[in-house]
């Protein structure tokens, strides 16, 4: 882990103007800046950067955040390689804290894999282009299956030759530690002790991760292939494990994220071809049955995943699988089938990029449909067969559990059960029971608030709002608001003898947060407050709990700019310019004092009802009290207000 010292020494030195400029054209607008949002397609300018706040909003799109996230959200980074980022550019030295043994062990071994791809893969470019092996048969192939030289280069592609040892010979003669080579697929060992070639006379596909750093290869025969595997693959190490990669992820993150489609197909050359014909938002599964973590990795570019396979019996089996694990991460899925036993990559070379994108466009399956249609036509006129398909449409159904999704699950119940010729009601009725099977099986294994905290998002959705849904929205409202001043304001002078957070600290000794999260930052605020370290929201933004990160952006990032015309209108008041941080203390904490009260208000209310003689006295007793803190509060605001 990078240590606090380091985080605090990159934290002082961002400016974000200089970092967002580079990807954004600024203009000054007031204390902010304005620009085109790169996060999506906009004519009039909607992105403000505060560099006093140190934050980004756009007001189109709603994405916001600091010089750290908009790294991690624009280029793809995790919250460490941006920071490391950010630690290159302003030249500062990378601090980490003590790893234990097993950690060192296991980071020399990460890094001397990654070493030794690397220097691979620049071998297999060199055979590919330089030797007479490579460039008379490895280098033909790829340009008669219409391989430009700029799109191999790009995608790193090269040439293992047909010689025994070549690469081991060369790896040895470098000194790479011979132990370290088996585990990289690229040698082998035979008769004990001698190192030879894995992937003799094969095409080479390097395979990166995220930050563009080769983690293994793909490696292809060159034609046909008779007896021996079409492909080999690396095998899983400290750096590789195929069930947690997407092939061309690397390539495609930013385009992806640009068109809000993520496009999965099969093969390398798919990846590769569809990226020549200029359709880059696309990645591959390698072959492999799709996995939740390459489904999160599509998650994190877009909702939006296309699958595009062969049109045969295969392709679609293929296409199929996942599609339950695809809608538990809430991804919104489609399916498109190559026609005439073409694959992408040979069918977007037949009909060329234009034709094959309406083709995309036209040809879109919805994924829950489409498996419908199939498992009917396999069960016929078999009753037993039908009924398991009612079943399993069910099951894929109650996968849909997100409240967001409350409107979706509605129209495929409908549109299922016409197609299935049964009652609406009881579909849905098997779904529910689905779900609550499910809920019930996780409480086992969850804490209880948590599991029903589960049950209340699937059970409503989120435009659906009762009383008390709407009063712990307005409470969370105001509780953000007192953090909001504490953040902004609380180590300024609240008088001679104390800061505002002494005095935000003093207002609240009596009362607590409803929402766990905001009381948590509330105590952790005062924690670091009491210990010296002179906490603000600045410090928080750069916490390394996104959780954390994300609450504070919710409460500090501005929602609304004070315009500066207010000035023209109320002469004299000089509204922008003045010092208005004792009044929004004030009216933030009476707010929220407020509405803690009318809740005891209802409380002692509720006992009143309930209670003898005797405690009704002591209970009125208090709601007295009550109502003349309440008066106190109402003054306090109106004096305020009226500053």
């Amino acid at each position: 882990m990078i240590t606090p010292q380091t985080i605090e020494q990159i934290k002082n030195r961002i400016d974000i103007i200089d970092v967002v400029g580079e990807y954004v054209k600024l203009k000054k607008r007031g204390a902010n800046y304005l620009g085109l949002c790169p996060f999506h397609n906009e004519k009039t300018p909607s992105f403000t950067v505060s560099p006093a706040k140190e934050l980004y909003k756009c007001f189109g799109c709603g994405k916001s955040g600091n010089t750290i996230t908009f790294l991690m959200e624009h280029d793809k980074m995790s919250y460490v390689e941006a920071l490391k980022f950010l630690a290159a550019r302003y030249n500062i030295e990378v601090e980490e804290t003590e790893a234990s043994p097993e950690q060192k062990q296991l980071q020399q071994a990460s890094d001397s894999l990654y070493i030794i791809n690397n220097f691979a893969q620049k071998f297999f470019d060199e055979k590919l282009f330089q030797s007479e092996e490579g460039q008379n048969i490895a280098l033909t192939y790829l340009k008669e299956r219409g391989f430009r030289e700029d799109i191999i280069k790009k995608f790193q592609i090269g040439f293992n030759p047909s010689q025994r040892d070549e690469l081991a010979k060369a790896l040895l003669q470098n000194q790479f530690n011979k132990e370290l080579l088996p585990k990289t697929g690229l040698v082998v060992v035979r008769n004990e002790t001698e190192l030879i070639d894995n992937y003799r006379g094969r095409i080479i596909f390097p395979i990166h991760n995220n930050t563009g750093k080769i983690i293994g290869f793909g490696a292809r025969v060159i034609g046909k292939a008779d007896k021996a595997p079409k492909y080999i693959n690396t095998p899983e190490n400290e750096i590789y494990v195929k069930s947690k990669v997407l092939y061309g992820s690397y390539f495609a993150r930013l385009a992806i994220d640009k068109a809000n489609e993520c496009l999965l197909v099969e093969g390398y050359t798919d990846v590769v071809s569809l990226h020549q014909a200029g359709i880059e938002n696309v990645v591959a599964s390698g072959g492999t049955s799709l996995t939740t973590d390459q489904l999160r990795i599509v998650k994190k570019y877009s909702n939006n995943l296309t699958i595009i396979y062969d049109g045969d019996s295969a392709g679609i089996k293929a296409a199929l699988r996942g599609l339950d694990m695809a809608l538990e991460e809430g991804l919104n899925v489609k399916l498109v089938l190559i026609p005439d036993n073409e694959d992408p990559d040979s069918y977007v070379n037949k009909v060329g990029a234009a034709n094959f994108q309406n083709f995309v466009e036209k040809n879109k399956k919805d994924f829950i449909l489409f498996q419908l249609e199939v498992m009917l036509k396999d069960a016929g006129n078999d009753v037993t067969k039908k009924s398991e398909v009612v079943n399993h449409v069910a099951d894929t159904l109650s996968k849909i559990s997100k409240a967001e999704d409350f409107t979706k699950l509605q129209e495929y119940i409908k549109q299922c059960s016409s197609v299935l010729k049964i009652d609406e009601g009881g579909l849905t009725n098997l779904v529910n029971k689905l779900k609550r099977d499910k809920i019930a099986k996780d409480e086992k294994r969850l804490p209880f608030e948590e599991a029903n905290f589960i049950l209340q998002q699937t059970q409503q959705p989120e435009d659906v709002l009762d009383d008390n849904f709407l009063l712990l929205n307005q409470d969370e409202a105001h509780e953000k608001n007192v953090l909001r001043v504490l953040l902004e304001y609380g180590l300024r002078n609240w008088d001679e003898q104390k800061t505002m957070a002494q005095y935000i600290f003093e207002e609240l000794e009596q009362f607590s947060f409803d929402n766990i999260h905001l009381g948590n930052l509330f105590n952790d605020y005062r924690t670091r407050y009491e210990q010296g370290l002179q906490p603000d929201a600045k410090s928080f933004l750069y916490h390394p709990d996104d959780t954390v990160r994300n609450l504070v952006m919710s409460i500090t990032v501005f929602p609304h700019e004070l315009s500066q015309k207010w000035d023209e209108r109320l002469e004299g008041m000089n509204i922008v310019n003045r010092d208005v941080s004792h009044q929004d203390v004030e009216i933030s904490i009476s707010f929220f004092q407020l509405k803690k009260i009318k809740k005891m208000f209802e409380e002692n209310q509720r006992e009143i009802e309930h209670a003898d003689f005797e405690k009704q006295k002591r209970l009125i007793d208090i709601h007295n009290n009550l109502k003349e803190i309440e008066k106190k509060i109402t003054k306090k605001i109106g004096t305020v207000i009226m500053k």
